[in-house]
C-alpha cells in the first residue's frame, strides 16, 4: 500500500480535517482527498466521514489507525537505514519522571555512556499518565516510562527503577510544624492531585490508603507544576514521588512531612513495543542506563523483564 495514502489518513486524524492536514503535508486539499479515496478503494472500507467541520473516524478507521502509524514508522526506519542515519527512538515519560530523572538518563545515552553503537535520535513526549499511555497505545512512542499504578502492563515491560514517596506541604502549612504526622492529622487536610489517574492520585490509592482513609482529595486540573505551586502556597498536601519534588525540597519551597508510618517505594516501569529494528539496541542501552540510574539502587529487588 502506498505510504502516501496512509500518511494522508494519519494527518487528517491528527489535525482534525482535510484542510489542516493538507497544510501540514504541503499538498492541495484535492490531493489529500484523492489519496483518502484511493486508500478506501484499496481497503474496500470507509475510514473517515467527512463533514463541514472536519472528519471523524469510522469503526474501520479506528481499527486501521494503529496499523497505519506502525507502517509509517517502519517506512521511516527503512529510509533511515538506507541513508545510514542514526535510528530514531521515540520515548514517552510521565511529567513527574521527566521533571528530574529522565533528562539525566537521556544525557548519558547521548554522551555514549551505554557504549559504542547505541547512538540514536531521541524524541521525547512528556505528559500525564493518560497522555503517555494513549501515545503508546497509538504507536506514537516506542517506549513509555511511568510509575507503577498496580495495573498489569501488556507486552514487553520491566521495572527499571524505584523511587521514594514523600508527603509534602508548603513551609507555612500547620502540619509542617508537627514533629510527627499521624493519620488523624491528615483527615482535615485536602490532598491535591493533578488529574484522575495521575501519579499523585495513584500513590494515594495504592500506597497511602491506610493513612488517607477518610481524607478529602481535591483535583487540580492542569500540570505537575501547578500542583507543586498550589501545595507550596498552602492549599493542601500532596503525596508524590521524591523525584518530582527534589528541587522544591532543596530550595525550601516544600517540606517533607514526618509520618509515623513509613511509605513504601514505588516502581518505575518501562513498557516498549517489539520489533523496533535498528532502534532495538539503543532501546536496550536506554533501559540499562535507566536501571543504573535507579534512585533507590541497592535498596530493593528489581523485577525481571517480562
Amino acid at each position: 500500500m502506498d505510504s502516501r495514502y496512509l500518511r494522508a489518513f494519519v494527518a487528517v486524524v491528527e489535525h482534525g480535517g482535510i484542510s489542516a492536514a493538507a497544510q501540514e503535508l504541503g499538498y492541495a486539499q484535492s490531493s489529500v482527498s484523492a489519496q483518502l479515496k484511493r486508500l478506501e478503494a484499496e481497503l474496500d472500507a470507509t475510514v473517515l466521514v467527512r463533514a463541514g467541520t472536519g472528519a471523524t473516524l469510522t469503526d474501520a478507521g479506528r481499527r486501521l489507525l494503529p496499523h497505519a502509524r506502525e507502517a509509517l514508522e517502519l517506512d521511516e526506519r527503512m529510509r533511515r537505514a538506507a541513508r545510514g542515519e542514526r535510528p530514531r527512538l521515540r520515548i514517552g515519560a510521565q511529567e513527574s519522571l521527566a521533571h528530574a530523572w529522565m533528562p539525566e538518563v537521556l544525557a548519558a545515552l547521548e554522551y555514549g555512556a551505554a557504549g559504542p553503537g547505541t547512538s540514536t535520535e531521541v524524541e521525547l513526549t512528556v505528559g500525564s499518565r493518560d497522555r503517555v499511555q494513549r501515545a503508546f497505545g497509538a504507536g506514537e512512542v516506542d517506549v513509555a516510562f511511568q510509575y507503577d499504578n498496580g495495573q498489569r502492563a501488556v507486552g514487553p515491560h520491566a521495572v527499571v527503577g524505584h523511587d521514594r514517596t514523600v508527603l509534602v506541604a508548603g513551609p507555612g502549612h500547620p502540619l509542617a510544624r508537627q514533629e510527627r504526622v499521624t493519620p488523624d492529622h491528615l483527615l482535615d487536610c485536602p490532598f491535591l492531585v493533578a488529574e484522575r489517574g495521575c501519579t499523585s492520585e495513584m500513590l494515594v490509592d495504592h500506597l497511602g490508603r491506610d493513612l488517607l482513609a477518610g481524607a478529602h482529595t481535591a483535583t487540580v486540573t492542569g500540570s505537575l507544576s501547578a500542583l507543586l505551586r498550589l501545595t507550596a502556597h498552602g492549599q493542601g498536601v500532596s503525596l508524590l514521588p521524591a523525584l518530582a519534588v527534589a528541587r522544591e525540597l532543596e530550595q525550601g519551597d516544600l517540606v517533607a512531612l514526618r509520618l509515623v508510618e513509613p511509605l513504601r517505594p514505588v516502581s518505575i516501569i518501562a513498557q516498549w513495543h517489539p520489533r523496533l529494528g535498528l532502534a532495538e539496541r539503543p532501546l536496550q542501552a536506554l533501559l540499562d542506563l535507566a536501571r543504573r540510574a535507579d534512585p533507590l539502587a541497592g535498596q530493593g529487588s528489581r523485577a525481571e523483564v517480562s
